[in-house]
């Protein structure tokens, strides 16, 4: 049941009907039962996979609390059934693979997997959120009590596909408080939704298919028109994944529940380590919590420091998806992590180019910068191979000629079968650009807030006319659902 889909357009409101028409006591276990049927309108049977890890992970934080002896013991332990679970389903191909390519020289034949692994929805992050749960708890945290309570916080159908990754101390007391219905929730999150429609149907479903064409067949285009479908496929990954976001904050909310932002305007940041406090802020602060910091952190020696940050970031690519390249994406991220630290301490030590970047111009060139940074990870994030990564690495470095008579706009894509066209491109991109930093003036000012109610039902509908109007008529699942 996708988010931009009439299933899920007819199913939220009606549970969101049903929540506030019925009793307090009655509400937690109506969310539940319809956050296990969210999850069997993809696949029944995976029903009991998240029950049977909800179970599990319930037993471990109690005996982790109750047991302070063994509590160690019983951590290792669940953190341990967590991660093979999530080996096994998402990473069983990948390890067959790379061990057969490996041993092929030596003559030794690895077997393929006899049977089919069907990767689960969502398993990623309700893993990452049992993770934080039982190290919580194994830190002092208080262990949830109330089975029920435990099963809404693994399960409950807004963030239960692609996050945002919530932590318990924060999500199990907004049910446990007695909501009560507001207008303010209903305003606010119908917004949310209606914004991550837009943001996902008009902007990324568009965009999607211009980058489809471009990464599946870099071969037929130039440098520069290879940075064009690189820059979209920045913007199509930003609008899918914060849309998805949007629409998951604004269907918690319909209930009177708050679930953590995940980004904030990532493409403004002025260097790479701010992008990460901008971008998947959910998963971000996970891996420093429960990665960074266990590694040995920030409280070590600059090359062990520099260790840390490398290895958390190439971990957190692999977490991504079972390729090289999501390996080399994240091990990217972790070096440029590593050179901004080095930057940064050179740039303290010269005054005239620290009082620079200290300036607008200073911060303009940082941001372009960065933006560019990022756009080069994505190109590893977003390659179908490894091997096209590097061929369209070494084409938009100019190694490449610019010109050729198959220029971008001059073609006609057989990959393509929408009525986009493409020099419009040319145009989106720059106007997406400019709304990214005009939002953030609104921010900074705090205009949002202050519009009134009509204003804000205004827009809503103007929002939905257009997408019922404008939309594709196909729209890709979230990308962040492979995940």
């Amino acid at each position: 049941m996708l988010f931009n889909s009439i299933k899920y357009a007819l199913f939220l409101p009606l549970v969101a009907i049903l929540f506030w028409a019925c009793p307090q006591r009655f509400r937690v276990p109506l969310l539940l039962a319809a956050s296990y049927l969210f999850y069997m309108s993809w696949r029944p049977i995976y029903i009991f996979l998240i029950l049977g890890l909800t179970i599990f992970n319930y037993i471990a934080g109690l005996l982790i609390a109750s047991q302070q002896e063994r509590k160690k013991f019983w951590m290792i332990t669940a953190v341990s059934g967590n991660l093979l679970l999530l080996v096994f389903f998402k990473y069983a191909y990948f390890f067959d693979e790379s061990l057969g390519a490996l041993l092929k020289p030596a003559g030794i034949n690895v077997p393929a997997i006899p049977f089919e692994i069907v990767l689960p929805l969502g398993i990623s992050f309700f893993v990452f959120e049992f993770i934080h749960y039982v190290v919580d708890v194994y830190r002092g945290s208080e262990p949830v009590r109330s089975f029920l309570g435990f099963s809404l916080f693994a399960s409950f159908f807004p963030t239960q596909i692609a996050g945002p990754i919530k932590r318990f101390q924060d999500f199990v007391p907004q049910f446990l408080a007695e909501p009560k219905f507001s207008v303010d929730c209903l305003d606010e999150g119908i917004s949310l939704i209606v914004t991550g429609l837009f943001k996902k149907v008009m902007i990324a479903d568009n965009l999607s298919f211009f980058v489809q064409g471009g990464f599946s067949n870099p071969n037929l285009f130039t440098g520069l028109d290879l940075w064009i479908f690189t820059y979209a496929f920045a913007f199509q990954i930003y609008f899918d994944f914060s849309g998805y976001t949007d629409i998951a904050r604004g269907s918690a909310k319909l209930f009177g529940y708050k679930v953590p932002i995940n980004f904030n305007l990532p493409y403004i940041a002025t260097n790479i380590a701010e992008f990460w406090h901008r971008w998947h802020i959910s998963l971000s602060t996970w891996l420093r919590d429960y990665l960074f910091i266990p590694l040995g952190g920030s409280r070590c020696s600059k090359w062990l420091n520099y260790r840390n940050l490398f290895l958390t970031m190439t971990l957190g690519g692999l977490w991504h998806g079972a390729g090289m390249h999501y390996l080399f994406w994240g091990a990217f991220h972790g070096l440029a992590l590593v050179l901004h630290k080095e930057f940064q301490a050179f740039k303290s030590k010269v005054a005239p180019l620290q009082s620079f970047f200290e300036t607008a111009a200073g911060k303009a060139v940082s941001v372009f910068i960065t933006f560019h940074a990022v756009c080069i990870g994505w190109v590893l994030f977003r390659a179908e191979t490894t091997e096209a990564c590097f061929s369209i690495l070494s084409k938009m470095f100019f190694l490449d000629p610019i010109y050729k008579t198959s220029s971008l706009v001059a073609m006609n894509l057989p990959a393509i079968n929408y009525p986009l066209v493409y020099p419009a491109i040319y145009i989106i991109l720059p106007l997406l650009a400019l709304a990214h930093f005009a939002m953030n003036f609104v921010k900074e000012k705090d205009l949002l807030p202050s519009i009134p109610k009509p204003l804000k039902a205004i827009y809503c509908f103007a929002l939905i006319f257009v997408i019922l109007t404008f939309s594709p008529d196909k729209s890709p699942r979230f990308i962040y659902f492979q995940f």
